[in-house]
């Protein structure tokens, strides 16, 4: 149905109901009035008739019957008490992000931060007291471990910066464990273009009072030059490959 047609048959519809409603209030609006006397010497109204409705009534909706308690079988999300079987996100709150981990990556799906001109002023904390650590919230055949990145030729990417967190050297602390790091190439990006995008991040405060951030890797989709197809293809880490 074209949308001309479809907006003929919508005000056609209206124009009904419009009618319809009218003809139900008119009828109500004559009822209310009692009949002139027929004559002069009558000294009691003739009756005012019934007022009736131009809808039959709406008939009166029942409750479906009550399923009997042993009527299925089987109980599928008897499932969980044995755990998930697909990918699980743990959500982790710290002190300069938030986050949920994506454990069959072995990376974060996102990471989200705040950041305002105050929390940047601040000078509380020191970058050579920090260290990586694995994050032992997360079940340990699921982490990402220091191991996968040795020799890895890659960097332990921040997603969220520690130099935005320098208000406190717990919270910086917070962004070296690997649950917040992506496998980055080092030269000419994290050293690089993802620093300079982190010093944009940060100089949007001089504009906003407040700004939050939420950073994580994606997963794109590059034609294949041999046969012209497009493909989701991801080196993995790790030895065993652990990290994706």
């Amino acid at each position: 149905m074209s949308k001309i047609t479809f907006g003929l048959v919508a005000a056609a519809g209206a124009a009904t109901g419009a009618v319809a409603t009218a003809a139900f209030y008119a009828s109500r609006k004559d009822a209310a009035i009692p009949n002139a006397p027929t004559t002069a010497t009558s000294t009691s109204p003739t009756p005012a008739p019934t007022p009736t409705s131009p809808f039959p009534p709406a008939p009166r909706s029942q409750p479906p019957p009550l399923a009997p308690a042993t009527s299925a079988p089987v109980n599928p999300t008897g499932l969980f008490q044995y755990g998930f079987p697909g990918p699980v996100s743990d959500l982790r709150p710290a002190p300069s992000l938030a986050s949920a981990y994506d454990r069959r990556m072995r990376n974060p799906a996102w990471v989200a931060e705040h950041i305002t001109p105050a929390s940047l002023a601040a000078n509380h904390a020191d970058r050579r007291n920090s260290a990586f650590v694995e994050d032992l919230s997360i079940p340990e055949k699921f982490r990402g471990k220091l191991k996968d990145y040795a020799r890895s030729g890659y960097d332990r990417g921040h997603q969220v910066p520690a130099a935005d967190a320098k208000w406190s050297q717990e919270a910086m602390d917070a962004t070296f464990a690997l649950s917040n790091m992506c496998p980055q190439v080092g030269e000419g990006f994290n050293r690089d273009y993802w620093a300079h995008f982190e010093d944009f991040c940060r100089r949007l405060t001089t504009t906003y009072p407040s700004v939050r951030i939420v950073t994580g890797p994606l997963y794109l989709p590059r034609r294949d030059p041999v046969d012209n197809k497009w493909r989701v293809s991801y080196e993995v880490i790790g030895s065993p490959p652990n990290i994706a």
